[in-house]
């Protein structure tokens, strides 16, 4: 009987704090799209979901927390999105494209969010719990590119060299983040940086086809 009581009890508080997490995700969500990084305060979002100061910091340790831990969850929905456009592609350029357009997308719609969020993926304090589920992220997402390009690799008789894929996929990835940075450095004015992006992957795609041929086995 104490052991049933016990476990209600610990349902409960399971409840309990998952409704104020959903709380201040849904407040911090609508807060950051409407308003910008610069625009809120940890105390509006504690506000909105209703929850005390004290309690919100449980959940997010600072506001850049609270930003990493909403744009964690729409990258991660904008990535399956894409990786699963990229599934039913057959040119290289195409697939990586539409795997990695998603943080353009997501760019597009607040550059501001999104450029303290790769600040804080580069600069934030190690162990943070939403820094380090987006850096894992990003290495899921390297992964994913690397493997289709081994996969392509393989449907052209091409031989297997991970790590010739493992780097092509860093530096498409890096030219994602550097394609997304331009909206608040104001680089290469005049051009589009989705078409950039596309010439970029092509040359890294080639280099990376051309690499199989010439390189030995890594």
């Amino acid at each position: 009987m104490h052991e049933t009581d016990a476990t209600l009890r610990q349902g409960r508080r399971d409840r309990n704090m998952q409704d104020k997490h959903g709380r201040i995700f849904q407040a911090a969500a609508a807060l950051f799209e409407a308003h910008g990084y610069t625009g809120v305060t940890t105390q509006a979002i504690s506000e909105r979901a209703d929850v005390a100061a004290g309690t919100l910091f449980r959940y997010a340790s600072s506001k850049d927390e609270l930003l990493m831990m909403v744009l964690n969850q729409a990258l991660r929905a904008g990535l399956a999105q894409g990786a699963e456009q990229a599934h039913a592609l057959r040119d290289p350029v195409d697939v990586a494209v539409a795997m990695v357009a998603p943080i353009l997308q997501l760019g597009s719609r607040h550059a501001e969010n999104l450029a303290v969020y790769q600040r804080q993926l580069m600069f934030g304090a190690p162990g943070e719990k939403y820094r380090s589920e987006g850096l894992a992220l990003f290495a899921e997402l390297e992964a994913a590119v690397a493997a289709r390009l081994l996969q392509q690799a393989a449907a052209r008789g091409l031989p297997a060299r991970p790590q010739l894929a493992r780097v092509a996929s860093i530096s498409i990835f890096g030219a994602a983040h550097l394609a997304v940075s331009r909206a608040s450095t104001g680089a290469h004015p005049g051009h589009v940086p989705m078409d950039d992006l596309r010439a970029q992957v092509r040359q890294i795609v080639d280099g990376y086809f051309a690499g199989l041929a010439t390189q030995g086995p890594t």
